[in-house]
């Protein structure tokens, strides 16, 4: 029993030890949104959702949605630059969609951005609206060292 509760012990110890940094380049959206680019717990980065906005802005890429969806990727590829990470650390992501008669469209210039049979596991779901007006946005999470 006494050997259960230590084992109890240290993992709780190491659980509240893992360091949680929130990160926040300021190179696609204003630091003033109420939530952080990134959060950072271990060796895990969870990005939040990116849509097709042109960094420093809040303007959708022009051009419908295979536009939109190349600068949603550009723009998941700067933030985990910003960080220190690549496209290779990505091992999750989840792509919303509101209107999922563009998925093929979507998964042409998604692919692109990973390496052939090295693909995150993914869920995309269609959902009725997204901020500011965007057709796609798309969260990942990275791990450090997958690279």
């Amino acid at each position: 029993m006494a050997a259960l509760l230590m084992v109890g012990l240290s993992i709780s110890t190491a659980l509240h030890a893992t360091e949680v940094e929130y990160l926040n380049s300021g190179k696609i959206l204003p630091t003033t949104m109420p939530f952080s680019e990134a959060v950072r717990v271990g060796d895990v980065v969870y990005l939040s959702g990116q849509v097709g906005n042109i960094p420093g802005t809040l303007e959708l890429a022009p051009g419908g949605m295979k536009a939109e969806a190349r600068q949603v990727m550009e723009n998941i590829k700067t933030s985990l630059e910003a960080h220190g990470l690549s496209m290779n650390n990505v091992v999750k992501c989840l792509a919303m969609l509101t209107d999922m008669s563009e998925w093929s469209d979507m998964n042409e210039i998604y692919r692109s951005y990973f390496s052939e049979g090295r693909y995150p596991a993914r869920s995309t779901i269609g959902v009725s609206a997204l901020a500011f007006g965007a057709r796609a946005e798309v969260e990942c999470i990275a791990v450090v060292g997958n690279d």
